[in-house]
């Protein structure tokens, strides 16, 4: 047993080149997979990564005729992501069934407890992703949005009006104090 820990079953130049190659493979297909499949990753994603990392480890360290599989094999296995995204293009009905939907957590500042319990989310955790995405209370919140994805997403009142009904009663207030000046 000790001999296969210290004793090479390739060439160490060859276990070289085949992870350089293997590397400038994968680096190609993630370039022409598109600048989606590497923004999003959903399960899908997960399930060809952990393929492809096996595949490309036996490609890497297997006999010789296996370095050949392995690039087949790991071309192959970014077909069906690739495959799916098209069909739920097309297909919105697929696209929901496989990816899942979008459930809302908050609304108008008030957290919805049941979705919260349904995805296991505490609302200290809630606030906590509220917080990192710049929000300072619940009450300053219109949505909160569990995307399917699983990324959330904080949607923020906005008091531009608020803001500017009050600079608009300051300079009504200011003009009309400067008119009852000029009178006197």
């Amino acid at each position: 047993m000790t001999r296969d820990l210290l004793v090479l079953q390739l060439p160490l130049l060859e276990k070289v080149l085949r992870t350089i190659a293997v590397y400038l493979f994968l680096v190609l297909a993630l370039r022409l997979a598109g600048k989606r499949e590497l923004a999003q990753l959903n399960s899908f994603d997960l399930v060809v990564l952990l393929l492809l990392s096996n595949t490309v480890q036996n490609a890497i360290i297997g006999p010789r005729q296996i370095a050949a599989w392995g690039a087949y094999s790991a071309r192959r296995c970014c077909w069906p992501p690739t495959t799916l995204v098209r069909l739920g293009f097309q297909h919105t009905a697929l696209a929901r069934a496989l990816e899942g939907i979008s459930t809302t957590l908050v609304q108008d500042g008030r957290m919805l407890d049941d979705n919260l319990r349904r995805y296991l989310i505490t609302r200290e955790e809630l606030m906590a992703a509220i917080r990192r995405q710049g929000g300072r209370n619940l009450q300053d919140i219109e949505v909160v949005v569990l995307e399917a994805s699983g990324a959330l997403t904080v949607g923020q009142h906005d008091h531009i009006h608020e803001v500017l009904e009050r600079l608009q009663r300051i300079e009504a207030a200011v003009t009309h104090g400067q008119g009852s000046r000029s009178a006197r």
